[in-house]
């Protein structure tokens, strides 16, 4: 019994659902939309290059969850999922899921967006466990802060260890199936490391270091 760990955002989904709750926000008005989407935009965009400050990012990312209470949040969390994340869902990336399922492996997803936007995302899979950024709470509902060490770069590989102390088990014959140079990393210290429609970084990466290469969309 292995791990199949899974990147979540442009490996299993077509797209960044991170990326896409900002959006939603500024559609719906929920926030100052001209500042809010040139902000999303621009740190978007830092990640694609490996450059974001991934603190800087979620003291914006956050933000918006400390202003409204959980009911009214969960309404329009619902509302994303269906509208925009559910079409964004891969048909090859539930067979990739279910194969390793089948192989008696582990499905676990590890991501660098927040619990409360990845959480559906992975019900909506089937996978029990999700490392994510972990949001910090009061009985008022979130106060817009991270708890935790965040799970982006070499934070997935702190946040896995960690997992692994809790679940008793290792990283042996573990593969990890990322689309981000972001995640070279973790990739780096998995037994079968593959890229998924991968970013041109990591595919050059790849190419050097003879991994596998595949394409989950359509």
């Amino acid at each position: 019994m292995a791990l199949a760990i899974f990147d979540l955002d442009n490996t299993l989904i077509a797209g960044d659902s991170d990326h896409a709750w900002g959006e939603y926000l500024v559609e719906k008005g929920i926030v100052d939309s001209e500042h809010h989407q040139a902000q999303n935009d621009k740190f978007y965009a830092d990640y694609l290059e490996g450059n974001l400050d991934i603190y800087e990012y979620l003291d914006f990312s956050l933000a918006p969850l400390a202003k409204h209470d959980k009911a009214q949040l969960e309404t329009w969390r619902t509302d994303f999922f269906e509208s925009k994340i559910r079409p964004l869902i891969l048909a090859k990336g539930r067979a990739l899921i279910e194969k390793h399922r089948n192989q008696g492996d582990i499905p676990l997803i590890i991501t660098a967006t927040n619990r409360f936007v990845t959480q559906p995302i992975a019900n909506e899979l089937g996978i029990e466990h999700l490392i994510a950024i972990e949001l910090e709470e009061t009985e008022s509902g979130y106060t817009g802060k991270p708890t935790g060490t965040p799970s982006y770069k070499d934070g997935k590989i702190t946040r896995l260890k960690e997992w692994l102390i809790k679940q008793d088990t290792d990283m042996s014959d573990a593969y990890f199936y990322s689309d981000s140079h972001n995640d070279l990393p973790l990739l780096k210290l998995v037994d079968y490391p593959v890229a998924v429609d991968p970013d041109d970084i990591l595919r050059e990466h790849s190419e050097t270091h003879d991994w596998p290469i595949l394409s989950l969309r359509d």
